[in-house]
């Protein structure tokens, strides 16, 4: 009987891999020579005029040999039964163990890869090709045959084993994840944020309609005389830097010895829907600055801008600047955008025609909604931020792990429409605070050349958001002393990392020279094991002024203590 089945595998292998070889050669036969501008057109944003799409004869001939001969393969190991899947979701031996399976699993990783070079070798612009090439990876991510109970063995192997509870389980997130409007990536029933994340000891002493000034208590009886403000992206809550004591930047710091504050960004409804790119320059970073000062009592202080925070801070000292105004003796960028020549995957998405879409849609009054832009970036990385999670959610009925970092990622906010609209155009399309004189806010023309004073500019290595050459621009631009530092991971992996774990690395160049691009600067850069903050703090401490000693309350005159932290704007859920 085992013979007998072995071969009707056999049988059928051949009758499929033969039905590939003649679907693929067709298509690559239909492919020759044609024009896809309408086609390729449905594949992007919204356009006035369809990119012109076509393929070389001769490429597409090339691709089509290279088909033939790795499906003639993938045949021959289905006769020995030997199928290398060098892919971690089929990592898992029930892949390898059904033959059905780890055939299936092949001739998909196969088509993907063909498919993958298809996407290269279109002839267009640069960016429609990238726009191919990425709506490619979405379809092939989709899918995978592990994404689908009736072709996954590891789901099913698992099934059986449990005697079909892992299928209950997973139904049942399913249905949890579709009342909470988002895929679980962690478990959040485990994260409350006051309890066991944003736990830093401090007090709320100002709010308005925008935001709330966290003040921390210190953690030394000194502290430096200039205070230090943190001014975190409004994408997210502030807590990426203050998650638990062990892994927070914000802890960090006062540990250091900083007087230090944080804006706590209000998640934005109704009321603020007409709240605009100048409002929250005006109305929030600059305001406070203001009662930083106030509060501390010093003429200057240092500051920290983190991701779209460090972009919004960079313009508020462009507007202080052009007021003849320097509050600010330092500032620190982390994986942050000044200039916006090169952003990465997220340029796929901006053009004209998509910024005028957003502006008609929302940019006299609206909401940017939170779980929108959290499922665009999860899919930007589709199969560890999306399909990973419906596999393990739904089809083997797993609990993700707990994991701070993901349950902050999960916990979405807002943005009000015109100051979305007025970003996607003045910098990701038009990128015009590079250019002087060329984005007026709050009234000011914005020139980075005026933004003198000394800058520790941070980038992650393999980041996505804030690609790596992105991050490095900011050096050409602002004419203080600089000081460029590169750390490993990503986004926020490679911020999040505290000395005490002894992991990852960074790099920086002893001479401190800054070459026009970052891949100069790397030829003189040197690794050193570890985390940045060490090298940060050390800056830091630099530009801090002389240790004074610490303050016994929160708060100053009319800005009194409001209520502890971490406040209720981060518990308003978008």
């Amino acid at each position: 009987m085992k013979e007998e089945t072995q071969q009707q595998w056999l049988q059928t292998a051949q009758q499929f891999q033969q039905s590939m070889v003649d679907t693929w050669g067709k298509a690559f036969e239909s492919f020759k020579n044609m024009d896809l501008g309408q086609a390729g057109a449905k594949l992007m944003a919204p356009t006035t005029k369809p990119p012109q799409v076509s393929f070389s004869p001769d490429k597409l001939q090339e691709l089509q040999q290279q088909f033939l001969k790795d499906a003639t393969e993938l045949w021959s190991n289905s006769f020995k039964g030997a199928h290398v899947l060098k892919d971690r979701r089929f990592a898992d031996p029930a892949w390898a163990a059904n033959p059905m399976a780890a055939f299936t699993a092949a001739a998909y990783l196969l088509n993907a890869k063909t498919l993958a070079a298809m996407a290269d070798a279109v002839d267009t612009d640069d960016k429609t090709r990238a726009r191919i090439r990425f709506t490619v990876e979405q379809l092939t991510a989709a899918a995978a045959p592990s994404n689908f109970m009736a072709l996954n063995a590891e789901a099913q192997k698992k099934a059986l084993e449990t005697n079909g509870e892992s299928i209950s389980k997973g139904l049942q997130n399913l249905l949890h994840d579709m009342q909470q409007g988002h895929i679980s990536m962690t478990d959040e029933s485990l994260f409350h944020v006051g309890k066991n994340v944003a736990t830093t000891e401090g007090a709320v002493v100002f709010e308005n309609e925008l935001f709330q000034l966290i003040e921390y208590k210190p953690l030394t009886d000194k502290v430096y005389e200039k205070p230090f403000l943190l001014v975190p992206p409004c994408i997210n809550k502030f807590y990426i830097l203050d998650l638990q004591p062990e892994n927070s930047v914000v802890r960090y710091a006062v540990a250091q010895g900083h007087r230090t504050f944080l804006v706590s960004w209000r998640n934005p409804d109704a009321s603020l829907a007409k709240a605009t790119w100048d409002d929250y320059i005006e109305n929030a970073v600059i305001k406070a600055i203001t009662v930083t000062q106030e509060v501390s009592g010093s003429k200057t202080i240092n500051a920290l801008g983190f991701c779209v925070g460090g972009t919004m801070l960079g313009t508020a000292l462009a507007v202080l600047a052009a007021r003849g105004e320097k509050p600010v003796a330092s500032a620190t960028f982390l994986t942050s955008m000044l200039d916006f020549s090169d952003t990465g995957v997220l340029d796929l998405f901006i053009d004209e025609a998509f910024v005028k879409y957003r502006e008609l849609e929302m940019g006299k009054g609206g909401l940017m909604k939170g779980g929108d832009l959290a499922t665009t970036f999860s899919f930007l990385r589709p199969n560890d931020l999306v399909w990973n999670y419906v596999v393990g959610n739904y089809l083997k009925g797993e609990t993700p792990p707990p994991f701070d970092l993901l349950y902050w990622n999960s916990d979405s906010t807002n943005l009000p429409g015109p100051f979305y609209a007025w970003y996607l155009r003045n910098t990701y399309l038009e990128n015009k605070l590079t250019k002087p004189g060329q984005a007026t806010v709050c009234g000011q023309k914005v020139d980075l050349g005026k933004v003198d004073m000394p800058v520790y500019i941070y980038g992650s290595r393999e980041d996505h958001i804030v690609p790596i050459n992105g991050a490095y621009a900011t050096t050409q631009y602002l004419p203080g002393k600089k000081r460029f530092v590169m750390g490993a991971s990503g986004h926020i992996a490679g911020v999040i990392n505290p000395p005490a774990k002894n992991k990852r690395c960074y790099w920086v160049r002893d001479d401190d020279k800054l070459p026009k691009t970052h891949d100069e600067w790397m030829q003189g850069a040197v690794e050193h094991p570890g985390s940045w903050w060490t090298d940060w703090s050390t800056w830091l401490a630099a530009q801090a002024g002389k240790q004074i000693a610490a303050p016994k309350t929160y708060g100053k005159g009319k800005h009194k203590v409001i209520e502890p932290a971490p406040g209720r704007y981060v518990l308003a859920k978008a």
